[in-house]
């Protein structure tokens, strides 16, 4: 087993962590924070199920994930611009638990949670169905178009996966303000697609036609 991948693995878990942590107990003034909590423990236990299960199974896909970087102008943007909606969206949530500004019944904490965790689910499935998925836009050696399993009714279901979480995230947080703030990621999810799809009508074989078969990007029947 690859010392140099578990090495980075366990680094940027424990980075991730600290900096969930820091952005959500410090703006909430207390650790005394029970939504953050939930929403760590939402968070890092199926990452690291996850990594674990990459690991053992999938080391190269997990090594490319670790060490990929954009190349792309755009997407090296809009990694920006997602990093600054995750700071904001949970330091705004650590600020409403901290001054009162939120007070959601707890079935919106339970029922999000619900819905964070079958989008997770989604998440593991799209990475046992797609071994060319990747981090970052990019065309790899020997790429092919996957078109079964969810890629047979939508064309990024990762991406739905990822806005799902989001979009539940700042709700396991108890935070509307949060929500808000969040709402803007799924506009910034279109623009990546929209950049992605152009990368790979223009260097995938058959993906043109793919977009043919399946119509819909990230929501059947909507878009």
């Amino acid at each position: 087993m690859n010392k140099k991948i578990i090495f980075n693995l366990i680094a940027k878990i424990f980075s991730s962590l600290i900096c969930t942590g820091l952005l959500l107990f410090v703006s909430a003034g207390t650790i005394h924070y029970t939504n953050g909590w939930i929403f760590i423990l939402l968070l890092f236990i199926p990452m690291i199920l996850t990594a674990i299960f990459l690991l053992l199974k999938k080391p190269a896909l997990l090594e490319k994930r670790l060490n990929s970087k954009e190349i792309e102008p755009e997407q090296k943007r809009i990694v920006i611009y997602s990093s600054l909606i995750f700071i904001c969206g949970f330091a705004m949530a650590g600020l409403d638990f901290r001054f009162k500004i939120t007070n959601l019944p707890i079935i919106f904490t339970i029922f999000s949670s619900i819905i964070f965790i079958s989008a997770y689910v989604m998440f593991i499935e799209v990475i046992r169905e797609n071994e060319f998925i990747s981090r970052t836009v990019e065309i790899q050696e020997n790429q092919k178009v996957i078109d079964t399993g969810l890629y047979g009714i939508i064309r990024h279901p990762m991406y739905t996966a990822s806005i799902i979480l989001f979009l539940a995230t700042p709700i396991i947080l108890g935070s509307l303000g949060s929500f808000l703030i969040f709402l803007i990621y799924p506009l910034i999810i279109s623009r990546r697609i929209k950049n992605e799809e152009k990368v790979l009508e223009q260097n995938l074989p058959d993906y043109i036609e793919y977009t043919q078969r399946v119509k819909y990007r990230i929501i059947p029947f909507i878009w």
